[in-house]
């Protein structure tokens, strides 16, 4: 539910504003009587919006967004005034509010205000979200067998509710697993909350999944809202879930459960409605032999399983993967478009990725945009370790003989490809096919085009 904050030392004023907004926008509401007030609520309450008085005895609406600021406060504001100095209202905006409207404005039109502040709130959270996402790794590229099974399997357990674990090698792709199941689901319209459980510091685990009350430890200086309450109405992305510690395997038992969270140094409960999806590249079942991991959180967590292929198991991706990523890699970097020489596509095709999958080839790519001085990156620029002798026909023995033989097929006619710079008559020929026709069959057949 959206939170507003009126603040305003004419109580009655206050308390009609609050009683208006909860009437045409179905807002919650609370009231503060002046700019101290309004500091200590915000610092204790997930406030999504505050509408803020100008003129106040004992701190003004300036010394409180000044304060905002000071404890980083990022929330937005609408100041208002019944003294008609615009040039107030101004000044107010440059030091951080989302705008002003005057006192004998209809309450209507202070509503919409207020619906579009939240909004334009919510988007930028969303666009900073999508900007990391692009930065971070390719979208889940690739028609090969085992990327077309996993976008299937996506496709089944999206609209389900029900968590889902998603396994698989580092950097091979999860997180952007969990993004399509979010995209393609009924939680679409919220958010999607990231956290990497190896990241998060032991005695702080609960506060970032759960939040904190002021005062609840030391440093907890403003109340903090936790990732449950943040993904409410979406998607919450666990991350390597296998390292998160015992006590908070259990709370988070309690809170799948139950489907509601108390905040630590807090007795309240809050209802949360989120889908909960976890990753893992470890073997839980072992974990949970080692006592490492709890096997009920376990249940709870692996209602869907769904595998993640490793780069190895759809090496005729490489090509797409590998020019997406070099024409990402130079936009963020300011450079000209480059383009990968054949021989440097078939190093990469050639090489393992054990160590990090789709995150190890997009660093490589980095490193021959930075290094690479032509238009044209050869096989002489790609890094010595990479480019091994690996066998294409290896990979998961999880894959049937089918996939693999496909997989094998699709990579050859990839590589005849990529040595002819893509002209079909010259691939059949080498390929030792009757015509270009028989080829075009083969490519409709394995999804293959340059496009």
């Amino acid at each position: 539910m959206t939170l507003i904050l009126v603040v305003d030392d004419v109580r009655p004023l206050a308390e009609q504003y609050a009683y208006d907004l909860k009437r045409l926008g179905g807002y919650d509401t609370l009231i503060a009587d002046g700019g101290r007030a309004a500091l200590d609520l915000l610092t204790q309450e997930p406030v999504d919006c505050v509408i803020l008085d100008l003129e106040m005895p004992d701190l003004d609406g300036f010394d409180v967004l000044r304060g905002m600021d000071e404890r980083k406060l990022r929330i937005p504001v609408i100041v208002y005034t019944g003294t008609g100095n615009y040039d107030r209202c101004v000044r107010a905006v440059q030091l951080g509010a989302y705008g002003f409207i005057d006192k004998g404005e209809p309450m209507e039109r202070v509503a919409q205000e207020v619906a579009r502040a939240v909004e334009r709130e919510r988007l930028t959270g969303e666009v900073a979200a999508l900007r990391r996402r692009l930065d971070a790794d390719s979208p889940l590229l690739g028609s090969s067998p085992a990327m077309e099974r996993l976008r299937e399997l996506i496709g089944k357990l999206a609209p389900v509710p029900s968590p889902v674990l998603i396994v698989g090698e580092s950097g091979s792709g999860k997180e952007l697993v969990a993004r399509e199941l979010h995209r393609l689901g009924k939680y679409s319209k919220g958010p999607f909350v990231a956290i990497n459980s190896a990241a998060l510091p032991e005695h702080l685990v609960e506060s970032e999944l759960f939040g904190h009350e002021r005062g609840a430890f030391t440093g907890a200086a403003t109340l903090r809202r936790g990732a449950f309450e943040a993904a409410s109405g979406g998607t919450l992305f666990l991350d390597e879930v296998g390292e998160l510690p015992l006590a908070a395997q259990a709370k988070l038992l309690r809170v799948l459960e139950q489907r509601e969270v108390t905040r630590v140094g807090g007795t309240r409960t809050i209802a949360v409605d989120v889908r909960v999806v976890a990753a893992t590249n470890r073997d839980l079942d072992a974990e949970v032999v080692a006592k490492r991991f709890r096997e009920d959180l376990l249940y709870r967590l692996n209602v869907h399983v769904l595998p993640v292929p490793p780069l190895r198991d759809h090496r005729s991706d490489i090509p797409e993967l590998a020019d997406r990523l070099l024409a990402v890699t130079c936009e963020r970097f300011g450079l000209r478009r480059r383009r990968l020489h054949d021989g440097a596509v078939r190093a990469l095709m050639a090489h393992d990725w054990h160590r990090n999958n789709v995150r190890e080839l997009r660093n490589v790519i980095e490193r021959l945009v930075i290094e690479s001085e032509g238009d044209v990156i050869g096989v002489e620029d790609v890094p010595p370790e990479i480019g091994g002798t690996a066998d294409p026909a290896t990979g998961s023995a999880s894959r049937t003989y089918h996939e693999r033989k496909v997989e094998a097929e699709r990579q050859i006619v990839v590589e005849a490809l990529e040595r002819n710079n893509w002209h079909i008559t010259r691939t059949a020929h080498e390929l030792g096919l009757a015509d270009h026709a028989s080829l075009l069959k083969i490519m409709r057949r394995l999804k293959l085009s340059r496009d």
